[in-house]
């Protein structure tokens, strides 16, 4: 079975951004029945010299539809971190990264190969830049904000980070 650079790329991120928003969701449910500040969640950090979990949902937005729009630029550049983004703007970066990735095609996505992606930091095929840095990025941010709430007392586990499984053998 080969896999296309859509469901390689696309698939994953649309995967696990339906997860994000699922324990998005839970955390705010679960913040709101315990009296727990969402503003207090939204600047919380693992350890003080990592960024907050703020960064971590922008980061998530980024690496995922930031990275598809990246690639039809040809360029890709993470965006700056605004600092007033309240719990439901992230929540919403959520929903807007699943909304422009539920828009593209397998063909266009597919059509992207070997296209040249430039960053700040280096060049690299789209496949190279999609499934080398993005995606890796993506799930290093998905799975610090999910344990961030963790430490909150969300009640979410691996199923929950795993989200709707699409890909079964």
């Amino acid at each position: 079975m080969s896999v296309s650079l859509y469901e390689a790329s696309v698939g994953r991120f649309l995967q696990t951004l339906g997860a994000v928003s699922g324990y998005l969701d839970k955390g705010r449910s679960h913040c709101e029945e315990n009296g727990v500040d969402l503003n207090e969640v939204v600047e919380t950090r693992l350890y003080p010299n990592m960024l907050p979990f703020r960064f971590q949902v922008i980061q998530i937005a980024s690496h995922s539809l930031g990275a598809i729009n990246g690639v039809q630029a040809g360029e890709y550049a993470p965006p700056p971190a605004p600092e007033d983004l309240d719990y439901q703007a992230l929540q919403d970066l959520v929903v807007e990264a699943q909304s422009g990735l539920q828009q593209l095609t397998a063909e266009v996505v597919v059509g992207f190969a070997g296209k040249e992606v430039r960053t700040p930091w280096w060049s690299f095929t789209a496949e190279g830049f999609l499934l080398s840095f993005s995606l890796p990025s993506f799930y290093f941010h998905a799975t610090t904000a999910y344990d961030i709430l963790r430490t909150k007392g969300v009640p979410v586990g691996k199923l929950d980070f795993l989200g709707q499984l699409s890909i079964r053998t």
